[in-house]
This record gives C-alpha cells, structure tokens and sequence, in this order.
C-alpha cells in the first residue's frame, strides 16, 4: 500500500468545521468527565451537538463518542465506563440496551487491496435489549439482533442473531438466551 496516496474520498465528517472543534474542546470533554456524574446533564450535552438520546439514558464517566451527530440512543440505555463509540458511520443503540465497561464499537475500517488504503464505513446497530460486555468488540456494518448477548472481551465482525448468546474471538454462537419470568 501507498500511504501517501491515501485520501478519505467522499467520506465527511458530517458537520461543519466550527461543530466538530466544539464538540472536540468542549462537549467531549464535559460528557467523558469523572467530575461530572449525572447522565441527564451529558444526555444533554449530546443533544445539543446533534445525538437522537432517549429517556433515562445512563452515562458513565470516560465515555468517548467521536461524532454525536452520528448517534442514536433509545430509552434506558446504559452507555458504561470508557465505552468508545468511534462512529465516523451511524451508531444506533437501542432501548434497553447495555454497553458495559470499556466496549469498543468501530464503524470505519480501510480497504487492504487498496494501493491507498481507502476509508471504508459502515453503520451499526445494537438491538432492543442486547448486551455487550465488558471489554468486548464490534467491527463496521454489524447488527446485533434483539436481545443478542456479546460476552466478555468478545470480538465481532459480523452480525449475531437475536437472543443468542455469543463468546469468543472471533465471536461464535454458544447457547440460545432465555429470559425468565420475573
């Protein structure tokens, strides 16, 4: 590959110039702040630099997004500690869903059989009530069905099925999810 033919091509960042240094210098900072403790403040936050953010949404402190514009958070989500959402593609997560600490979702990737490493990106999506354990991974254009389970320090590069539970690297099917009565 040739690094110095590298270009983004058509991708853009979705925002102007002006909105992306403040969500850099300002926003960022506020919503993955440890001195800052309440998730409707950052839920907040997020909304007015462009993030569709749901009701009772908890935010713990570290959480690093790259684009909110390119965000979407249904109702009683929780986002856990040092998740980082590197969304250069649409991100949307939906109600009752759990992200736990340290989980890492990437949406762009580069084409390897590109002399110049083109800038691939590719949207995900986290289904109603699904969880995503700590320190687990989700590669560009994955959609994890309805209540699909990711375990811990899990990685997937394709999508899982609904209310399957799914562990490893690469991530493989390990029993179906039941939910009981409560």
């Amino acid at each position: 590959m040739r690094l110095d033919r590298y270009t983004v091509g058509e991708y853009s960042p979705g925002a102007p110039l002006w909105k992306q240094v403040a969500w850099y210098y300002l926003g960022s900072p506020l919503v993955s702040s440890y001195w800052i403790v309440g998730s409707g403040f950052k839920s907040w936050i997020l909304r007015c630099f462009g993030a569709r953010v749901g009701a009772d949404v908890r935010i713990k402190q570290g959480l690093k997004i790259k684009f909110p514009w390119r965000l979407v958070v249904g109702d009683f989500v929780w986002l856990g500690e040092n998740c980082w959402i590197d969304n250069v593609a649409l991100v949307t997560i939906e109600s009752h869903a759990c992200l736990s600490q340290d989980v890492y979702l990437c949406t762009g990737n580069h084409d390897w059989s590109s002399p110049s490493f083109q800038l691939k990106d590719t949207a995900i999506h986290v289904g109603e009530g699904c969880w995503i354990a700590a320190r687990s991974m989700v590669g560009p254009g994955v959609t994890l069905g309805r209540g699909a389970v990711l375990c811990l320090g899990s990685v997937t590069g394709r999508s899982l099925d609904p209310m399957t539970i799914y562990a490893g690297n690469p991530a493989q099917p390990i029993k179906e999810r039941r939910m009981s009565d409560e």
